[in-house]
């Protein structure tokens, strides 16, 4: 196992969650605004403390990894990271090499991890503009990008299809399901369509409570949905054998 939680508590917005999460496979936190999503994740990423009960990596308590150490297996892309000074596209990747920086310069091999994050995001065509002047899209692929570079053993991510065009909301989470084979990513999302048809596990909150876990099609059911988001849902599946959700109006 990645992850474990028992009877994990924050002092706002999460009480008594337990859970167990694989080494790798895209898990899906899903559940509606104030759910406690963000603060999941930020215990995850070890940035939220003190917790209540425990949160393990690796089987060692979260509060007690080194935090060089623990950047250099766990990744965070959030929701938005202001950058106010003149960097590169470029330059912002870069910046996800600081886990293993021995120096003051990049090495060979800082460029060449790089090179990889922005061309598997496809950001190499704008590496040498000002990260400020990129579209909301284009620095969200960005920093996907720093934090690919990290090369983490867990990758999480709070809605990371934000400022997203439906195009590069499905590139992204094709890329997310595709490195989810060799590594965990665990990706907050309130697209439940996306995470349906994306995640091999799904975790969903009500009032900082875990309301279910499991499988996305047993746990994003429509009776999940109705008691947990307060809206009348269908589970259709199409012609090429894909589930998709449709809401009442």
């Amino acid at each position: 196992m990645s992850f474990t939680a028992r009877e994990l508590g924050f002092s706002y917005g999460l009480h008594d969650v337990s859970f167990a999460l694989p080494a790798t496979g895209l898990v899906a936190i899903a559940g509606p605004n104030g759910a406690g999503k963000s603060t999941l994740l930020g215990l995850l990423a070890r940035l939220r403390k003190p917790y209540r009960g425990s949160a393990r990596y690796e089987g060692r308590e979260i509060r007690d990894w080194p935090a060089r150490e623990f950047a250099r297996r766990v990744a965070l892309l959030p929701q938005s990271v202001g950058v106010q000074f003149p960097f590169t596209a470029q330059e912002v990747v870069l910046m996800g090499r600081t886990p293993h920086a021995e120096g003051w310069f990049e090495t060979d091999e800082d460029r060449d991890a790089a090179e990889q994050a922005m061309r598997t995001t496809d950001t190499l065509d704008f590496r040498a503009r000002d990260f400020r002047t990129l579209s909301g899209g284009e620095r969200q692929r960005v920093l996907l990008a720093s934090a690919l570079a990290q090369q983490p053993k867990v990758l999480l991510l709070d809605e990371p299809a934000t400022f997203l065009d439906i195009k590069h909301q499905l590139a992204s989470y094709r890329v997310l399901a595709e490195l989810s084979k060799t590594m965990l990513v665990v990706a907050v999302t309130h697209d439940l369509n996306l995470a349906l048809q994306f995640a091999s596990h799904a975790l969903v909150l009500e009032n900082g409570r875990l309301a279910a876990e499991g499988p996305p099609l047993q746990v994003l059911d429509a009776s999940h949905i109705a008691r947990v988001f307060g809206v009348a849902a269908h589970i259709q599946r199409d012609q090429a054998g894909r589930n998709w959700i449709t809401y009442e109006t």
